[in-house]
């Protein structure tokens, strides 16, 4: 009887644990995108905007728009970098493009520091900051869907800052 009651406890624990926590367990972001443009074209301004960010100049007056690196791309997939001005943390992005008469969209951004937590909303604005400094946050059929718990702290986050 005693054995059994240890693993409930902590399986218990866990869960309210999971319920109560508003954020992934790892400095993270997911976010999905939907535009009425081809897939081609967001294809070309995302890599464009990666590969104008590549050095230090935009962020000589504070913000975070700047030390991208394209790793690589093709028609259905980017995969990139982001690393913070200050202390030179690394985050892992990818872009899935799915084209079916609109273009869909998942972002994601992960933090590769292991023991990270929360991100003050880094990960999400290493994807919104590409998004929007693409224009693409203003082609036609333009949403944007993620929350807190599939994007660490989403809904604090400042990109004017991250």
């Amino acid at each position: 009887m005693k054995s059994g009651f240890f693993p409930f406890c902590f399986l218990v624990l866990f869960r309210t644990a999971y319920t109560l926590w508003p954020y992934p367990w790892h400095a993270q972001c997911e976010i999905n995108w939907t535009f009425a443009i081809s897939c081609s074209s967001v294809k070309d301004n995302i890599v464009d905007q990666i590969e104008g960010w590549t050095g230090p100049e935009n962020c000589q007056h504070g913000g975070q728009k700047c030390l991208y690196q394209l790793i690589y791309a093709n028609e259905t997939y980017i995969e990139a970098t982001h690393t913070t001005p200050v202390n030179k943390y690394i985050d892992d992005m990818t872009f899935d493009l799915l084209d079916n008469t609109i273009c869909y969209v998942k972002g994601f951004s992960q933090s590769r520091l292991w023991y990270a937590l929360l991100d003050f909303g880094t990960n999400y604005c290493n994807l919104q900051n590409i998004i929007e400094g693409s224009g693409l946050d203003r082609a036609p059929g333009y949403t944007e869907d993620t929350r807190d718990k599939i994007c660490t702290m989403y809904s604090s986050a400042d990109c004017e800052v991250y």
